[in-house]
């Protein structure tokens, strides 16, 4: 057992509920929650905001090292900042969701960010979502979940953020988006080791509420602590 408690890191695909189960398990269980996917939607911003290529991986580098990335604790969540900048709504938006995926292929990138997040994490009691948080980061993390929902399900979900933000988007175009991107990520992943982790506990949230996903993983933790 680590200072704190153990270390939990939650993956899975774009929209299968990893942000809200993440962050709910950490408030359960009373540990730190730490959103690494904002992380890379914090460089994808910053390469929007400066009109650059995301796929220029020297010049995506070096913006990387050229900026501070925080985040805290607010309520139940975490507030992500982006040179004392509050972003925590900015970076939810289509256009930066495909930048940090495309920024995210990118080794130095990668460097960057996970000596971050392994520094914040190394002593345990901490719940990590996003990619890379079983493999890369935290390959001895005590509990690893893969969350996975259909398709068509995370294009409702996500058109229901969209939603609530005053955006209105066709769920058939998102379903589109949706399988483009799990295919770039699944094929960015699988470049830096098995995806999901070969020890991962595979949780399916098709068509179960968010209480009912929230209540697996805790008892999953809670049999490693």
């Amino acid at each position: 057992m680590r200072k704190n408690g153990i270390v939990v890191a939650i993956d899975g695909p774009a929209g299968a509920g990893k942000s809200t189960t993440a962050r709910l398990v950490a408030n359960a269980l009373k540990y730190l929650y730490l959103d690494t996917g904002a992380m890379y939607r914090a460089v994808g911003l910053v390469v929007v905001r400066a009109g650059a290529n995301a796929d220029d991986a020297e010049g995506v580098v070096a913006l990387a090292k050229s900026i501070t990335i925080d985040q805290k604790a607010d309520g139940d969540g975490v507030r992500t900042f982006l040179n004392d900048e509050d972003i925590s709504g900015v970076i939810r938006t289509p256009d930066v969701s495909d930048a940090a995926s495309r920024v995210a292929v990118h080794q130095g990138v990668r460097d960057v960010l996970v000596a971050t997040q392994q520094a914040i994490g190394h002593e345990g009691g901490i719940v990590l979502e996003g990619r890379d948080t079983g493999t890369a980061i935290f390959p001895d993390a005590e509990l690893k979940v893969f969350l996975v929902a259909d398709v068509a399900e995370r294009a409702h979900r996500r058109q229901k953020e969209m939603a609530l933000r005053g955006e209105e988007a066709d769920v058939a175009t998102l379903e589109i988006q949706i399988r483009e991107r799990d295919e770039r990520d699944r094929q960015t992943q699988l470049r830096f080791g098995p995806w999901p982790a070969e020890d991962a506990k595979l949780v399916d949230t098709t068509g179960v509420s968010v209480d009912e996903q929230v209540a697996t993983v805790v008892a999953l933790a809670q049999k490693c602590m």
